[in-house]
């Protein structure tokens, strides 16, 4: 196991779901929309320049899986992350419901910064539309991911457009499904809301990895240069 590559996704994870989540649990009222978008793009910014060189910055299994896809990791190494990734995001969630609980009158169940569909949705979106719009989201997603590092690490500028684009997919996301495009960051806090958003958690995993696995595969049809080899990619994080 590569405890460091381990550590800094389950850190990272950890630290998304807390800070990005947390202000649609505590401060939707003061940042709005616009405020949360821009609230999960500077968070994956900030830790793509902190992690970036250690673990490369995944955080998202649909990037993980992204990477594998591309040859760019192999199936043992993204298996470990996987598991750091959720084991981070139900601690976060954990932390982030520690937080709330002292918050009085702050409503924890039901919603706490879940993804929903129907009347869990703002605009009511329907079953076949979240997961039509958690795919293309999340392909936006690992496709810049993919376009813009040449390895399995995020260095340099990369962590640049990789906000960015956080941030403009949670501007169409938040309205239809709250925006998940990250099976992690949707498992941990469905887990302390229960209810419905457990219910719907299954399309908020799956959409979001069918849309990665797209995403790598168009990136091969338009970036046809050799992969980085496993063993190459762990000597150069």
């Amino acid at each position: 196991m590569q405890k460091r590559i381990v550590t800094s996704e389950f850190l990272g994870t950890l630290l998304l779901v807390f800070f990005a989540v947390g202000s649609a649990v505590v401060a939707v009222e003061y940042l709005g929309t616009v405020g949360i978008a821009l609230t999960f793009g500077f968070t994956l910014l900030a830790l793509a320049y902190a992690l970036g060189p250690l673990s490369g910055c995944h955080v998202n299994p649909a990037v993980t899986l992204g990477m594998l896809m591309a040859g760019r990791i192999d199936l043992r190494t993204a298996v470990e992350r996987w598991v750091a990734q959720f084991l981070g995001a139900i601690v976060g969630a954990a932390l982030l419901f520690l937080l709330a609980k002292q918050i009085p009158g702050l409503e924890t169940s039901g919603e706490f910064g879940t993804n929903g569909y129907d009347d869990r949705s703002a605009v009511g979106i329907n079953i076949g539309g979240a997961f039509l719009a958690e795919v293309v989201l999340t392909f936006l997603l690992v496709y810049v991911v993919l376009a813009v590092t040449h390895k399995v690490a995020v260095t340099g500028f990369d962590g640049l457009p990789i906000g960015l684009a956080l941030a403009a997919i949670h501007l169409v996301g938040i309205p239809l499904t709250g925006t998940s495009v990250n099976p992690a960051r949707s498992f941990g806090p469905a887990l302390f809301a229960g209810g419905a958003a457990l219910s719907q958690l299954w399309l908020f995993i799956v959409a979001p990895l069918v849309g990665g696995a797209i995403a790598a595969y168009a990136h091969r049809l338009t970036h046809p240069f050799p992969n980085v080899l496993p063993e190459e990619t762990e000597d150069a994080i």
